[in-house]
């Protein structure tokens, strides 16, 4: 038995996804945000150090703790993958596929998850005398730094997936699971209306079972979290 600790509306959701195209059993302890701050609560650092969500738990390891969504990702296709969501090893499309798993954290997520903090900079919590400071502030860090590095990314993103239907070639892999977060963050936050075969991706995800199976359980993420 795998045990998601599932912070509401996070990156969580594509383990949960995971799980559900294994076929593998497993349970989903939610944790709520902080309604004020939108953090993750205190209660996720008695699972793990971090306080931060994805985490799992493998009963049958005796509760082993597994933190971030790279590895969680790679330790269940250990577990229960047999072969279907990853490419064969040494093959040009595991090597994409290994590109796609590790950049949507390593260099997706970071300037997305930027841009929605400096959005912030201006709107409370931030105390009112600063806000217009705040909001100065953070508008001219998103057109001089993060909107060319989220116009890069999309563009790399959009000529991946003009380049072949998945991420990692034509045959869906656990990397276009793990891309659904950054697709799904800029298509909320941006919106996806310049790049078609982006549009076309996230269409197809929905339209797989497992994710409306997953969207079912815990609703389809809607804000950038973590």
């Amino acid at each position: 038995m795998i045990k998601v600790h599932h912070l509401e509306n996070s990156r969580s959701q594509r383990v949960v996804w995971l799980l559900e195209e294994l076929g593998a059993e497993y349970e989903i302890v939610t944790y709520r945000r902080d309604p004020k701050t939108m953090l993750a609560p205190a209660s996720l650092k008695q699972v793990h150090p971090l306080g931060k969500s994805p985490v799992i738990t493998d009963e049958a390891y005796d509760g082993r703790v597994i933190a971030e969504s790279g590895a969680i990702i790679e330790y269940l296709l250990a577990r229960f993958d047999d072969g279907s969501l990853s490419p064969t090893a040494g093959s040009d499309e595991s090597l994409r596929y290994r590109f796609w798993l590790h950049h949507a954290e390593g260099s997706a997520m970071p300037p997305l998850v930027m841009s929605l903090v400096f959005s912030m900079l201006g709107k409370p919590p931030v105390p009112a005398l600063i806000r217009p400071i705040g909001k100065l502030l953070g508008q001219g860090v998103q057109k001089k730094f993060l909107d060319p590095q989220i116009k890069d990314l999309l563009a790399l993103w959009e000529a991946e997936l003009v380049r072949s239907t998945w991420f990692a070639g034509e045959a869906f892999s656990a990397a276009d699971i793990q891309m659904s977060f950054p697709l799904l963050a800029a298509d909320m936050r941006r919106g996806l209306d310049d790049y078609p075969a982006l549009q076309s991706a996230l269409a197809r995800i929905r339209e797989r079972p497992a994710y409306q199976r997953t969207v079912a359980q815990i609703g389809e993420f809607s804000s950038p979290g973590r």
